[in-house]
């Protein structure tokens, strides 16, 4: 896997994705605009992601970059699942040779959670929006991963 200081990952549109054991949330961002978008959600089967659907994205968008949000604990030390997020983000780089960074994402599900709720409570929102919850939340990691990155220049 490349190696990459702070600062130095490659310009361009990059993917980021919120690992679950059922579901894992995918979006696409661009550091240029330092945004990113809810794409998709992909299946992760009984013992391993849906890896043809998941490389699918990954061919369609072709990212110079790839992104994995680690839910850590309270102190920020590792989790059973951060290490099976981690896992994943290692597949990923086997499976695409593309460059891979993490980010803490302690409380993003949570927070999308909450404001779906809210926005359903205001009737801005119906149930089956609810299905791409880990899509906005892979966009929000990215989102937030792509606006921690120093300026070029």
């Amino acid at each position: 896997m490349p190696e990459f200081q702070a600062g130095s990952w490659p310009a361009g549109t990059w993917l980021g994705f919120d690992f679950g054991l059922r579901r894992i949330g995918v979006a696409v961002g661009q550091t240029a605009t330092r945004t990113a978008s809810p794409l998709l959600v992909a299946r992760h089967g009984k013992q391993q992601p849906d890896w043809q659907q998941v490389l699918s994205v990954v061919e369609e968008w072709r990212p110079v970059g790839l992104l994995v949000g680690l839910p850590l604990g309270p102190a920020g030390e590792p989790t059973p699942m951060a290490e099976k997020a981690l896992a994943f983000g290692r597949g990923l780089v086997k499976r695409t040779g593309l460059p891979l960074a993490t980010m803490d994402e302690r409380m993003t599900s949570q927070a999308v959670e909450r404001d779906f709720a809210a926005r359903r409570a205001a009737g801005t929102a119906r149930r089956r929006d609810a299905g791409q919850l880990d899509a906005v939340a892979a966009a929000m990691i990215l989102s937030n991963w792509l606006q921690s990155q120093p300026r070029e220049g």
